[in-house]
């Protein structure tokens, strides 16, 4: 339960740094910390600013990502897509 709440505020702040710009979420895309292999791709991309879930969905369709895809989970080529994408909107 302690290591669950640990790698819970790990991952909030995260989001709120990202959402801050003092952080990118192609630091966890290219390179998946151990911390970050569960947290799903839908949630790090709704981190990005001025992202929302139409956005999202979008770059999840386009990159044939599912919406339950973890980071761990995904493939070379699904993360080199993502990169592109996020890397397209100054994440």
């Amino acid at each position: 339960m302690i290591e669950a709440n640990r790698i819970r505020r790990l991952r909030a702040r995260f989001k709120r740094d990202v959402k801050a710009g003092r952080r990118s979420v192609l630091e966890v895309v290219l390179e998946v910390p151990e911390d970050f292999e569960t947290m799903r791709v839908l949630e790090v991309i709704l981190a990005v600013p001025k992202v929302g879930r139409t956005k999202a969905n979008k770059v999840m369709v386009q990159g044939r990502i599912s919406p339950s895809k973890t980071l761990g989970g995904m493939t070379e080529r699904q993360r080199v897509e993502l990169a592109s994408f996020l890397r397209g909107w100054g994440a």
